[in-house]
This record gives C-alpha cells, sequence and structure tokens, in this order.
C-alpha cells in the first residue's frame, strides 16, 4: 500500500509498505477520507508539539473514515462492507482514568498521529474494532471522518456545562470554534457569539448560526460582550482559538458563576488569568482535552440532520497531492481541508 510519511518537517515522502493484518479483535479499513487536522499541520511544519517530538518518520492524520475490507476472528459488531469512522484514540483500558471512564486521559493511550503511532495518510489501516463505528447510508464518509473534530467540539460543550437557554460565547472560528458552535447549539444554547480576527470566518459562523460576531482586532471583545448581554457577561465560555488575549479575556466575559471551558492550545503553556475574579465570581474554569464517549452521539447529530460538518470544508485534494493540500493549510480564510485516499 501507498503511505505518506513525513520524513523531516515539510516533507512527505510516498512508501510502499505492507498491507497490515488485522489481529483477532482489528478490522483492516481501506481509508477513505482523511481530514486536516492543526495538529498535523504543527507537526509538518515544526516536527513537534509541545513534548511529543517526531523522532522517526511519521504518518499522520487522526480525522479519518473508510470502508471495511476485512475483520479479524473475533470481531462481531462490524462486518466487510461497512463504512466505519474511526475513533482515532485507543486506551489501555486498565488505568485509573479508564476505570473511572475518563479514557480521554489515559497515559498510555495510543492516538493516531502522535508520536510514535502512525495515522491515516495511508491506503490501508488496522485498528480495533471496539473504535470503529458503523455510518449509517445517509451519513458520507467525508462527514464521517469529522467526527473526529465535531467529538472535540461535543466534549468543550460539556464540560463548559452548556445548558438550555444559555449564552456562550466561542472564541476562535477554526474547525473546533466551528463545531463547538454546533455543539452548543444542540446542547440548549440560546444565543451564540463567535469571535475570530478574520472577516471570513465571521462571515461562515453567521452563515452558520452565529447570532453575533466579534472581531477583536476591531472592538473590545469585553466591551462588545457586555452590549450583548445586558452587562450580565455570558454563562459559557468555550476558547477554541489559543490565542493568549483571548484566553486572558475568558474571566471578563463570563458572567458570575459562569463556566469556562479551555481547548484551544496556546502557544505558551503559561498564561496569567486573574484569580481574584475566578474565585469571586466563583468561575468554573474546565480544561478540555480531546474527547470521550462521543463519538455514537456525533454520528447520530450527522444522520439526523441536526449538524453540518462538511459545511466547514474548503478544500478537498488527493493524498497524491498532500504537500500542497499542506500549504493551502496557511490561508487564514479556509477553515478546514480534507485529503481523499480512496473512492
Amino acid at each position: 500500500m501507498q503511505s505518506a510519511v513525513l520524513t523531516e518537517p515539510e516533507t512527505f515522502e510516498f512508501e510502499e509498505r505492507p498491507r497490515p493484518e488485522p489481529g483477532p479483535t482489528d478490522v483492516l479499513v481501506a481509508v477513505g477520507r482523511v481530514g486536516i487536522c492543526g495538529s498535523d499541520v504543527h507537526y509538518y511544519r515544526h516536527g513537534r508539539i509541545g513534548d511529543f517530538v517526531v523522532e522517526n518518520p511519521l504518518v499522520l492524520g487522526h480525522e479519518s473514515a473508510g470502508e471495511v475490507v476485512a475483520v479479524g476472528a473475533d470481531v462481531e459488531d462490524v462486518a466487510v462492507g461497512d463504512r466505519v469512522a474511526l475513533e482515532p484514540g485507543v486506551p489501555c483500558l486498565d488505568c485509573d482514568a479508564c476505570r473511572r471512564g475518563e479514557y480521554n486521559l489515559c497515559p498510555d493511550v495510543r492516538f493516531m498521529a502522535t508520536p510514535p503511532i502512525d495515522g491515516a495518510f495511508t491506503e490501508y489501516v488496522a485498528w480495533p474494532a471496539e473504535f470503529a463505528y458503523p455510518l449509517p447510508e445517509n451519513v458520507s464518509t467525508r462527514a464521517g471522518a469529522l467526527c473526529e473534530p465535531l467529538s472535540v467540539g461535543l466534549h468543550a460543550a460539556r464540560r463548559g456545562n452548556v445548558d438550555v437557554g444559555d449564552t456562550v460565547l466561542i472564541t476562535g472560528g477554526g474547525p473546533i470554534g466551528m463545531l463547538a458552535m454546533e455543539a452548543a447549539r444542540v446542547a440548549g444554547a440560546s444565543e451564540i457569539i463567535l469571535s475570530d480576527v478574520v472577516p471570513e470566518k465571521l462571515e461562515r459562523a453567521r452563515a452558520r448560526g452565529a447570532d453575533a460576531t466579534v472581531d477583536p482586532s476591531q472592538e473590545d471583545l469585553v466591551e462588545r460582550v457586555a452590549e450583548l448581554t445586558s452587562a450580565d457577561g455570558v454563562d459559557v465560555v468555550i476558547e477554541a482559538s489559543g490565542a493568549d488575549t483571548a484566553i486572558r479575556s475568558t474571566t471578563e466575559v463570563v458572567r458570575r458563576g459562569g463556566s469556562i471551558a479551555l481547548v484551544g492550545l496556546a502557544g505558551e503553556g503559561e498564561i496569567p488569568l486573574d484569580t481574584h475574579d475566578i474565585i469571586n465570581d466563583e468561575l468554573d474554569v474546565h480544561g478540555s482535552f480531546r474527547f470521550r464517549n462521543t463519538y455514537p452521539a456525533a454520528i447520530d447529530l450527522l444522520a439526523s440532520g441536526d449538524v453540518d460538518v462538511e459545511g466547514i470544508i474548503d478544500f478537498e485534494m488527493p493524498l497524491s497531492e498532500l504537500t500542497a493540500a499542506f500549504e493551502r493549510t496557511d490561508d487564514p480564510s479556509l477553515v478546514k481541508g480534507m485529503v481523499t485516499v480512496g473512492d
């Protein structure tokens, strides 16, 4: 099979690799579509993200879906011919975090495209059947691949405790911000504000249902949110940009007793927050890391038509043009790129 391998920063090489054989509890999937994630771009540009360093050739891509072409001897719930979305993190299921049900926090998780685990920019992937979710007929493979970023949005909305009637501010109009907006809406939010500094992303957010948008480079975010909420502040902030200024603003735009979910990764890990605000306003500040137990809900939302993920896709290119696809992600006006691996 053909695999696109990152051999050094900004260099993909195509290798002929043996097609994997599924183990007894695995499925073999002919990869159909793979989304390009910001983490993929970071590895491509810099060869690392924080403590995760690409020391050996690595196959990127963890937002994937495809068709099952073989199953292991012990697999019962997935069949050859099923189209499936692959949940990219496989936990140990034995540590304290896994036993608590918080398997996204498993210290020994095997996560696609996180060194040293190869990802999905390859023609075939053998993966545990437990983490391969069949797609209904009315959910396309390209939509199925985006169950992963949708799951990040769903988990962020859960971590922020978004509830019926809430006013929610989402900072950042990239893929996670856009899908967190969808997640907040289906959780019952009655008013959603989205902020970003890219006009095209603000326009996209309005077209996708944002009740208001704010460009912090043109107007004061705190003042504008105060205007929009009669000076009360929003019930929930989902910070999806990773921008220092946006992160610092979270405690200023949320109401007393409100919730903050931090999902965007900043360039520097340490950013000052006013602890007096957090204590005096009794704020709930939550980190949001990847996701857990979200894929069935994500697929149901796609099947019902309650969530649109394909609408954030700006371009789709074949695996053979992977370098060009990654270079296109430099355009700040674009939200999402996708790679076609198979039919």
